[in-house]
């Protein structure tokens, strides 16, 4: 297990970059302590797997330093790091035995025969892969095809740390759910280092303990699932955790309140004393699962229009016209909505402001 340095790191694929825009990764400064488990996530094109590339050895960055337990090992191949990545189609041996399968990266390394059999049949255990241990991997499903791939990583008890690459995109819905699962019991029982890359909010919301969100090349927020979730710095951490997103509303300030188009919405004292020293572009962020409708107007409730209604089984999100803008409310199933209009609450503890995309902070 390794303690993961990352020292202003930042890669380009062009041969001269010049301004930011030119870099697929742009001065990430993170460390991963020893044993944590963590999600890289964000759409495709944001720079995930770049950096994964680049923390494996597969790719060495433009920039920067990658120190494992405070060694430098940025010019490192893949193989002098002592990792292990699972890719996200299977990697084995199709015409070997998953026994087999298991055992080639200690074989590989001289390991004594009997150590390996001791070692392979307690990843065999811990990954349900014990009954087909004698069978080719060729004639397996793929769960236990990916399940293979990653007991190769874990059979290995000096690896320095596991990387996932999407692993679970070609597995269906139900067993996703029950990989995953597995995923995180070993990480309790084996206090390995866990990087795992995925586009997926529910697997690195499910999966991690810590969840660094990229966008456009840059760690733009690294936290707990309920920091990203309750109190996203970013924009688009606001809008890629949760489902729907959280709403944005360009704004202006006057005095505690927030104002859209004319549309009063206040605002706890001290998030409007910080937007008071805003000179950017201001947006009121709420999450749809914390505005509340009203059938009639009240003390701070303001009127929005009603343009229609999903129901999703467990609960229904309306779309709503606040002065010219559209916004969503996630309500409960049992919750009657009124038809044409409705008037709404903005909770201030959960009412943020943004200037020019970041939380005002």
């Amino acid at each position: 297990m390794a303690r993961i340095e990352l020292n202003e790191v930042a890669h380009s694929y062009l041969p001269k970059p010049g301004g930011d825009s030119d870099y697929a990764l742009k001065r990430i400064h993170n460390v991963w302590e020893d044993g944590v488990a963590c999600a890289l996530l964000g759409p495709s094109g944001c720079g995930k797997t770049t950096l994964l590339n680049a923390v494996s050895g597969l790719l060495t960055p433009s920039k920067g330093r990658i120190l494992y337990d405070g060694k430098d090992v940025t010019a490192l191949p893949p193989e002098k790091r002592n990792i292990a990545q699972v890719f996200q189609f299977p990697v084995l041996y199709d015409t070997m035995s998953v026994f087999n399968n298991l055992a080639f990266p200690l074989r590989n390394r001289g390991i004594d025969e009997g150590a390996v059999k001791e070692r392979v049949l307690e990843v065999a255990e811990i990954l349900d892969l014990t009954p087909f241990l004698n069978k080719r991997a060729a004639g397996l499903a793929a769960d236990a095809k990916q399940k293979i791939s990653l007991g190769r990583g874990l059979v290995r008890s000096d690896v320095a740390a596991i990387l996932f690459d999407e692993p679970l995109t070609v597995i269906d819905p139900q067993m996703k759910w029950l990989l995953r699962r597995k995923l995180k019991e070993i990480h309790e029982e084996l206090k390995l280092t866990f990087i795992y890359v995925t586009h997926d909010q529910v697997e690195a919301l499910t999966f991690a303990d810590q969840v660094a969100v990229m966008f456009e090349g840059e760690m733009v927020q690294i936290g707990t699932p309920q920091d990203l979730f309750e109190n996203p710095e970013h924009k688009f951490v606001g809008y890629f955790i949760g489902s729907p997103g959280m709403n944005f509303l360009e704004c202006t300030l006057e005095g505690n309140k927030a104002r859209v188009d004319g549309t009063g919405i206040e605002l706890d004292e001290e998030t409007a004393a910080k937007g008071r020293n805003a000179r950017g572009k201001l947006e009121l962020g709420i999450r749809p699962m914390y505005l509340e409708l009203h059938a009639n107007s009240g003390d701070g409730r303001v009127k929005a229009g009603v343009k229609g209604v999903e129901d999703l089984g467990s609960y229904r999100i309306a779309t709503l016209m606040l002065a010219g803008q559209t916004l969503k409310a996630r309500l409960p199933e049992d919750k009657p909505l009124p038809e044409g209009e409705v008037w709404l609450t903005f909770p201030p503890k959960w009412t943020k402001l943004f200037e020019d995309e970041r939380l005002i902070q």
